[in-house]
């Protein structure tokens, strides 16, 4: 620890940003990394907790208490070091991640906790700024080839693990960008692309291969699902081809809402509406005409999309924003009563804070339309028994709606890829894989594997990061008989 009084005397202190009125008018990121001294203060506030909850928090189990130390110390290069050994990408998990860390962090438990993301973001744009992440290429080449299905941080993460470790990869992708859901499902004003470009750099440097535009599978993944590809590979020539696949798709199947009026015009899942506006900022031409802009929209779902859809919708100028969730409103409590667990508690992002009506115990009865177009929908109040949902008797309302946007979660990954590959799944329609054991991110077809969404269904992204490098060393393992990968 750096300073043993520093949680006595300092506070938690936000990273610089841009107010919400003058960031509503463009897309580019608003939060500014904390200065070399800030971030030395907030790391004096890590404290000597003796057991480090906020390691067992973090799903890929990041050193936090020593690179806060070498933060304190001004150590920086020893700190991008430390936060490198365990995290393949802290630019977008400091920028995107909600930090199951801090609520762990044993002083979440009566007071604030110590800012680790914002730490972590110091930390990693200091270590670009310098030049001090640079391509870490295999010494020895293995000879033995990998395909990697999916571009995503699941995805990304275990390519590189596996480039590292001497093999030929490959990722697919059928978008025709690299980079999954973090090039398609989060606003630019949240993860500006170059980010990724960047590390695409890096990993080409390293020997990855990128092929994007490319569907691994027979039929395309349906609607709702993104997909710019412009050719189809099947999964026996990748068998043929390669010496291991890994199948590191997203949960990109979104739950429906079969409700009278679903077919109006105007109703459409999150996912077409963010990765539109994401391709309008990438300078593409030939962009769809989904759009907020003076429209009532209607956001269903209370969870990250939702917020998404509701920062982008206020830069695309829509007349109101209403987002509404089934669930009752949670309790906006100060501490953290379940400590050192994930808390359910009132979340208010970035982009409610630029403007919204948040509406909850609402569920949505029919969509009311006009010349086969939406124009409202019909809601009623519930209340929450035992677990159980009733309907509030004479509570029904209705919304004016132009736009709807579907945001109520994902199912799991499209069934097309595992169905053509003829991987068993579970009984949630997931890749069946086991991740411990003998054989673990193997799944039931001989060289194919499966990790992040794919395997374990709609999660974090660092879950996905986290899967994709222990499936990199369960690759490895059975290609070489043993492997030095960091678990």
């Amino acid at each position: 620890m750096g300073k043993i009084t520093g949680f006595l005397e300092h506070g938690l202190v936000d990273e610089p940003h841009e107010g919400p009125e003058s960031r509503r008018h463009h897309y580019r990121e608003f939060i500014v990394h904390l200065s070399d001294e800030e971030a030395r203060t907030q790391s004096a506030r890590c404290m000597d907790c003796g057991v480090p909850f906020c390691m067992s928090g973090c799903p890929i189990h990041n050193i936090i208490p020593d690179w806060n130390d070498l933060v304190y110390r001004q150590d920086w290069m020893a700190a991008i070091e430390t936060l490198h050994s365990t995290n393949n990408f802290p630019e977008f998990t400091g920028r995107v991640c909600p930090a199951p860390c801090e609520e762990a962090c044993t002083l979440r438990i009566n007071d604030d906790p110590v800012g680790i993301k914002s730490i972590e973001h110091a930390i990693i744009d200091k270590a670009w700024e310098e030049g001090w992440v640079q391509p870490q290429a295999a010494a020895h080449k293995t000879g033995k080839k990998v395909a990697v299905v999916g571009s995503g941080p699941a995805g990304l993460a275990c390519a590189q693990q596996l480039a590292r470790a001497g093999h030929a990869v490959t990722v697919f992708e059928k978008n025709d960008r690299i980079g999954g859901q973090l090039r398609y499902g989060i606003p630019d004003f949240k993860l500006e692309k170059w980010q990724i470009d960047r590390r695409m750099e890096q990993m080409r440097a390293e020997g990855v291969e990128f092929r994007a535009g490319v569907f691994v599978g027979r039929e395309p993944p349906g609607k709702g699902v993104p997909n710019l590809a412009r050719e189809t590979v099947s999964p026996g020539s990748l068998l043929a081809t390669y010496d291991a696949v890994v199948l590191a798709g997203g949960a990109e199947q979104p739950r429906d809402l079969p409700i009278p009026g679903r077919g109006l015009d105007g109703i459409h899942f999150a996912m077409e509406f963010l990765s539109l506006q994401n391709r309008r900022v990438a300078g593409d031409s030939d962009v769809g005409d989904l759009c907020a802009t003076g429209k009532h929209v209607v956001i269903i779902g209370g969870g990250d999309t939702g917020s998404d859809c509701v920062g982008t919708s206020n830069r695309q100028a829509a007349k109101s924003i209403t987002q509404c969730e089934l669930l009752p409103m949670p309790p906006d409590t100060e501490h953290n009563a379940v400590w050192p667990y994930w808390p359910v508690r009132l979340r208010t992002s970035s982009s409610h804070e630029e403007g919204c009506d948040r509406d909850w115990s609402v569920a949505t009865k029919e969509f009311i339309g006009e010349n086969g177009k939406v124009k409202a929908l019909k809601a009623v109040r519930v209340e929450w028994r035992d677990g159980k949902m009733k309907e509030v008797a004479e509570t029904e309302f209705t919304l004016a709606a132009d736009l709807v946007l579907l945001a109520a979660g994902f199912l799991g990954p499209v069934p097309q890829v595992l169905q053509a590959f003829g991987v068993e799944r579970d009984p949630r329609g997931n890749a069946r894989a086991t991740t411990d054991g003998a054989g673990c991110y193997a799944t039931s077809v001989p060289k194919v594997f499966a990790a992040g969404d794919m395997r374990k269904g709609q999660s974090l992204i660092v879950w996905a990061i986290r899967e994709g490098r222990q499936c990199a060393r369960a690759v490895d393992e059975f290609l070489m008989g043993s492997s030095e990968l960091p678990r």
